[in-house]
């Protein structure tokens, strides 16, 4: 699958990123991407602490990829932009930003186990995204390995079209190679000389005995891929069979489109498909020129020139020769300054540039430039469109900030932020560390967005929240490994909600003061009922709340009914169960009444804010607690206690599976958990399994808390750093 030289050198970008669940392979796939492109000499094993993108001291200790690591290679005279994934759920933050400035990606599955918890949710990512993507089943040395069964759950689970352009050659131990079925060459790997350096693949002739096999399936792969792409459909029914050529170019069509995703298979570990896969990356996933003109909204110059065009929606094409913009992913902040990770949409920055940062509103200046390569960097003149790079000495961006040329201003979309769900209280064991913490979690915040620091009103404790219990382990260990400090943490706690079960109609406010001066008054009445959906109060995805008016003969003036929108969204912060934020609910604005004089907008959002305060206390409102689905593998003698320790943990059992072949004699169960009971849930099942089972948790939303009591609500949200 070689490629012509292009005129264009943006044709020959690929901007890539390795998506999958965790322990499918991610890390070790992009290892020998690096190996076979000549980037590393020395193949890097997760199990040995060498690989290049696990670079940080906790990725090679724990042996799980946390942070995404971007890495710059070249293959057949293309540049690949490639960037390696976290698979764990409580960084999936980190695939999101990722994600956002993407323009492919390779889904990485075990050979045995298909489609994996995370595995899905990182392709509903991608989905909601529109990134294509090529499939690769790794592990098809394992035994147990059987593409065909992966490919059903991936259809089944995943719901795309696979379209699988190879035959895998030998099986488990003896997997040698591959079928490629577009040109129906063989393709087979040795094991390389004892120094471990892996051999080049050597192409033959499909084998005696799989000739048959592969031309079924090759005539499979054309009637699948004539369903979808017109053209093909228009040759196959013409001569009854597709060329090479345009079999490829109505696959790389279909991947682009997402109507189709291309299948490989392979072993990342003994070095076996890599090769194809990166010709496949080249040949179906799109170049920076193949995708839709980055859109965004004029973000105003700031010049003075009362020119700022403020909200026009404008695009930007994948040309170094036009107006800036670049979008901040990814922010290191180091002792020794900040580096902040670009990827750029159009345009050309040099060392040296002042750019204009939309998102903040202020001028930078780019100090230095730099090709990433992990935790390593090559210096760099100048960077154009369709790039990702580092540069150095920007002061205010984060991520999510718009960089753009200061006399073409633009805004682009940030990275969306998931809502934390668990909080820790850390405090500095000395007092007179207290500064240093604060400065290091800022830091943190600053590198991590889906990280919260805030200071409890009631109790005065710093809190810190994230994703999951791992995420807030693996950040306050940073703490005490790079600034040497010592911290006291308290016992994780979940994010609650409280939503209206019952609510309340004709609910009367009046807000009247007068001190003196001017006055304030407004009057208004509401209607508050929970959401027609219970799902939407419960999806967990942020304040799900709708405001409606049915004031008549303009009682209300909409000036005065915006105002009491905006006061209900302020009284939202707070509940009347615990004071958490409230969520799911409608509240009407039905009737009112104005002062000629007093009444103003101040007074009709205070009238909004008290007025649903007091209307949540009439209401029987119902505390919500955030859930997690939870998938355990055990071997099955030992599911009858998982089973009983999960409804312990007042798990609700969705489904259980047994597999067979090379996983026979262990079981998979499903159940959806709360998330505060699966603090300490690790430890507990490698008890009762003996250190064989396995689990992983994907927060799902929220769901009705058993004990609604004020009481309990306040001692759920509370908890001292021990």
């Amino acid at each position: 699958m070689r490629n012509p030289t292009h005129a264009n050198p943006l044709a020959t970008v690929r901007n890539l990123g390795i998506l999958a669940h965790v322990d499918a392979g991610k890390t070790t796939v992009t290892e020998r991407i690096l190996y076979a492109t000549g980037t590393t000499h020395q193949r890097g094993e997760v199990h040995d602490g060498t690989t290049v993108t696990d670079f940080d001291p906790q990725e090679r200790d724990r042996g799980i990829t946390i942070f995404a690591a971007a890495v710059s290679c070249t293959w057949d005279g293309h540049r690949i932009n490639l960037i390696d994934t976290p698979g764990h759920v409580d960084f999936a933050d980190e695939v999101e930003r990722s994600l956002r400035v993407l323009d492919g990606a390779v889904a990485v599955f075990d050979a045995v186990a298909g489609v994996e918890p995370q595995s899905e949710s990182v392709w509903r990512q991608a989905d909601r995204h529109g990134v294509p993507r090529i499939a690769f089943v790794n592990k098809m040395d394992r035994a147990g390995a059987e593409l065909d069964a992966a490919v059903a759950s991936i259809r089944a689970r995943l719901h795309p079209v696979p379209l699988v352009v190879q035959l895998p050659i030998g099986a488990e131990d003896a997997f040698t190679g591959v079928v490629d079925l577009v040109r129906l060459r063989a393709l087979t790997w040795s094991d390389g000389d004892a120094a471990g350096a892996a051999e080049a693949a050597h192409e033959g002739s499909v084998p005696d005995g799989l000739r048959e096999e592969a031309h079924r399936r090759r005539r499979l792969l054309e009637e699948a891929v004539a369903e979808l792409h017109p053209g093909a459909l228009e040759e196959f029914c013409a001569t009854g069979t597709l060329d090479a050529g345009t079999l490829a170019a109505a696959l790389r069509d279909l991947t682009r489109s997402g109507e189709g995703v291309v299948v490989l298979c392979g072993s990342a570990y003994r070095n076996r498909g890599v090769e194809p896969l990166l010709d496949a990356v080249l040949a179906y996933l799109p170049s920076p020129l193949d995708v839709p003109p980055v859109r965004g909204t004029h973000g105003g110059d700031g010049d003075g020139d009362g020119d700022d065009g403020d909200g026009d929606e404008r695009e930007r094409a994948a040309d170094p020769v036009a107006p800036l913009a670049a979008l901040a992913f990814k922010v290191n902040a180091t002792a020794t300054g900040r580096l902040t990770y670009l990827r750029l949409y159009s345009g050309t920055i040099e060392k040296g540039d002042t750019v204009w940062d939309a998102t903040a509103r202020r001028t930078e200046r780019i100090g230095r430039i730099l090709r990433v390569r992990a935790d390593r960097h090559a210096p760099l003149d100048r960077a154009v469109a369709g790039d990702i790079v580092a540069v150095v000495g920007l002061k205010s961006a984060r991520a999510g900030s718009t960089l753009c040329a200061p006399s073409a201003p633009l805004v682009l979309e940030p990275p969306g932020v998931a809502e934390p769900v668990v909080s820790v209280a850390v405090e500095a064991r000395r007092g007179t560390d207290t500064g240093r913490l604060a400065s290091a979690l800022a830091r943190l915040v600053e590198e991590d967005p889906s990280l919260v620091v805030r200071t409890d009103r009631e109790t005065g404790q710093t809190v810190l929240s994230g994703m999951g219990e791992l995420h807030l382990e693996v950040a306050v260990e940073k703490i005490r490994r790079e600034q040497g400090l010592a911290v006291d943490v308290g016992r994780p706690r979940v994010g609650y909600r409280e939503t209206v079960g019952r609510g309340v109609s004709g609910f009367v406010y009046r807000h009247v003061k007068q001190d003196g001066g001017a006055g304030q008054f407004a009057h208004v009445v509401l209607d508050v009922e929970p959401l027609d959906t219970p799902d939407s109060a419960e999806s967990g995805s942020g304040s799900v709340f709708e405001f409606r008016s049915a004031v008549v003969g303009g009682r209300v003036p909409q000036e005065y009914v915006r105002a009491v929108e905006a006061g209900c969204r302020d009284a939202l912060a707070e509940g009347p169960l615990g004071g958490h934020p409230v969520t799911g609910l409608r509240v009407t604005l039905t009737d009112g009444a104005t002062h000629v004089k007093d009444s103003s907008e101040a007074a009709f959002r205070t009238a909004g804010r008290f007025g649903l305060r007091d209307a949540l206390r009439a209401c029987a409102t119902v505390l919500l607690e955030p859930v997690a689905e939870v998938t355990v593998t055990v071997p099955e003698d030992a599911v009858g206690g998982v089973l009983g320790d999960l409804a312990a943990r007042r798990g609700r059992v969705t489904g259980s599976d047994t597999r067979s072949g090379g996983a026979a004699g262990t079981a998979t169960v499903t159940a959806t958990v709360p998330l505060a009971e699966l603090f300490g849930y690790a430890t507990r099942l490698r008890s009762r399994t003996r250190g064989r089972g396995t689990f992983t948790a994907r927060p799902t939303g929220y769901a009705p808390a058993p004990d609604p009591s004020p009481a309990s609500a306040s001692a759920s949200a509370s908890g001292s750093a021990r």
